[in-house]
């Protein structure tokens, strides 16, 4: 199992949301390169970059500060305000080597199946639940859709990896949903990223056991709660 550190860009700041409210952010960096430099240094052998105003506002906000930080060396997934086929063309025509589609996937299937036969394992689809719904706009809204169901529908088109995040376990500091993880890597069909919750290097073991292909971790990252090469180690060991 992987360990991915993510680094999410606000305001040109490297900030975490809580539970993703924009309203409950803790800065930890004013430059996110560096941010993300501190994480290669300390072993990282991928990213995770999110454009929050991006997510937000439908465009790439942040696309310089993004490409600086694939710039570091270490493959770089890139996810936010990511919803149609000429912003994925730019990000990996920059240099990013997965781009990570949230909300299109949920209003335009269509699109996303389309990308997906155009751009094959450099499409990752980000699936953000509250209570198995879909989240969508920065997760300011909450579909009727099921995230196990559209799981299925673009292992069915051709996806070949999926991100999935319970957004009530997101900056929390407790637990991964270890249940709801292992029901997706169980039934969606494809490899699955885990991401939100993870706290402590005890943890790593657990969520392993799950079958994720990788887990992305932030908040306990940054405020220093779990040492980053620990939690490489310890996933290395819970091969």
């Amino acid at each position: 199992m992987e360990i991915i550190p993510a680094i999410d860009i606000r305001g040109g700041r490297a900030v975490r949301l809580r539970q993703g409210d924009y309203e409950a952010e803790t800065v930890f960096d004013d430059d996110p390169v560096d941010a993300a430099r501190r994480w290669v240094e300390a072993g990282a052998s991928r990213l995770h970059v999110v454009d929050l105003d991006g997510a937000k506002d439908g465009v790439a906000v942040n696309f310089e500060r993004v490409t600086a930080i694939a710039a570091l060396g270490p493959p770089t997934q890139i996810g936010g305000g990511i919803r149609d086929e000429a912003t994925v063309e730019r990000y990996l025509g920059a240099g990013l080597e997965r781009v990570v589609l949230g909300t299109s996937a949920v209003r335009d299937f269509d699109s996303v199946r389309s990308l997906i036969a155009a751009q094959g394992a450099a499409i990752v689809v980000s699936l953000d639940a509250r209570e198995g719904r879909l989240a969508t706009d920065g997760w300011t809204e909450t579909s009727d859709v099921l995230a196990l169901d559209l799981a299925k529908r673009l292992a069915d088109v051709g996806l070949r990896r999926l991100i999935y995040t319970d957004i009530e376990r997101d900056g929390m500091l407790e637990a991964p949903n270890y249940e709801a993880i292992e029901r997706m890597v169980r039934d969606a069909g494809v490899p699955v990223i885990a991401a939100g919750g993870v706290a402590d290097v005890a943890q790593i073991g657990p969520l392993a056991a799950t079958g994720v292909e990788a887990v992305i971790i932030g908040h306990a990252l940054y405020d220093g709660r779990l040492d980053l090469p620990a939690a490489i180690q310890e996933a290395e060991r819970a091969r």
